[in-house]
């Protein structure tokens, strides 16, 4: 099992002080819009490494007119012992992480947590830009591997420093040996991790007893195929050079990669399916995730579903409900009223959040 079975938030978005007291049971939260449901969500995302669901910097998540700074603290029980985890921020500066009373790393968070979420900003995943697609697939990624952040971080930094050399013209090859070596070596395993993460995600897939559809997903390059090698991205850089050199920016690696999502029993492309059709193939892929996880490490991944029914009719939500109660895992789902998880009945343990963000329930 893995779940939080206590949180405290203070000073954190909207609320100055919260306490809850859980079971390991789903949880379902209501109340109604701008009550600060999602921000108690933000704040378990925060329980795994990265900026969590909003994507927010430490000094946008402290709770004004003071703006001090917040801290969240947790008992987070995983399959082989118990941790206390606290996180906070002082002065809007970086988030700090402590695991029993011990200064701890992200990627030190990211190997005993394991986070994984749906937010209504994804529900458009399909239809805009690829960036957004990359993103969604770092995510997945880096629930598997912590270390994918870091190798992410090295590959942006580099190449930042060499899109500023293609600005300004610099031609000297001395300059860019270096940093096209950093890109090369933590390019390659950002791919490497990212085939992997889709190679899970199709076998979860394959081997699953649901009700929602499969999603095949396949990563393409905006031009040509990704270099199979360190040595081969290293090479298709340096050959580029003159080109890039032209545009003013890289133009292989990575972030050059899309994510492209068809509908499997359809044949149709995740773009072009209905608002409801697609909505099942990001709840499709996120139960997958939760699926190879547990496989993987022996216990279903910590979920939060933030407005989770919208989009989803009430069969469907009934079998989401089933399938996650099926799985063990401890979802953290959001919404306008209690009546939305009328189907989970003592399944869960429910939390009302009030207009002033007052909370009651566990």
């Amino acid at each position: 099992m893995l779940a939080l079975t206590s949180l405290t938030l203070s000073h954190f978005r909207s609320h100055l002080r919260a306490e809850l007291h859980l079971d390991g049971r789903p949880l379902a939260i209501h109340g109604p819009n701008g009550a600060g449901k999602t921000n108690i969500l933000e704040a378990v995302s925060l329980f795994s490494p990265g900026r969590g669901i909003r994507r927010a910097s430490a000094a946008e998540m402290a709770r004004r007119p003071e703006s001090v700074g917040w801290k969240l603290k947790g008992v987070l029980q995983a399959p082989d012992q118990t941790y206390e985890v606290e996180t906070w921020s002082e002065g809007g500066n970086a988030r700090q992480v402590k695991i029993d009373n011990k200064s701890a790393s992200q990627i030190a968070l990211g190997q005993i947590s394991r986070v994984v979420w749906l937010v209504p900003v994804m529900d458009r995943l399909w239809i805009e830009g690829a960036e957004g697609r990359r993103r969604f697939l770092d995510r997945v990624a880096l629930s598997f591997e912590p270390d994918h952040a870091e190798a992410s971080l090295t590959y942006e930094k580099a190449m930042r420093e060499r899109n500023r050399l293609l600005k300004e013209q610099v031609r000297d090859a001395a300059w860019y040996r270096v940093l096209e070596g950093q890109m090369a070596e933590a390019g390659h395993r950002i791919h490497a991790v990212r085939v992997a993460a889709l190679e899970a995600l199709r076998m979860a897939q394959e081997d699953a007893a649901t009700q929602f559809p499969a999603a095949e997903l396949e990563l393409v390059q905006a031009e040509g195929d990704m270099p199979a090698s360190t040595e081969d991205l290293r090479a298709a850089l340096e050959d580029g050079r003159s080109r890039d050199l032209a545009v003013g920016r890289t133009l292989v690696g990575p972030h050059r990669s899309d994510l492209i999502g068809t509908f499997a029993a359809k044949g149709v492309p995740a773009r072009d399916c209905s608002t409801g059709e697609q909505k099942a193939l990001l709840v499709s892929l996120i139960l997958s995730n939760a699926r190879a996880l547990a496989e993987m490490e022996g216990a279903p991944p910590i979920l939060l579903l933030d407005e989770v029914a919208a989009h989803l009719d009430a069969t469907r939500s009934a079998a989401l409900y089933d399938e996650i109660c099926a799985l063990g895992a401890q979802a953290w789902m959001t919404g306008t009223g209690p009546e939305l998880f009328a189907e989970l009945g003592d399944r869960a343990q429910v939390l009302e959040v009030g207009a002033d963000s007052s909370v009651s329930g566990p």
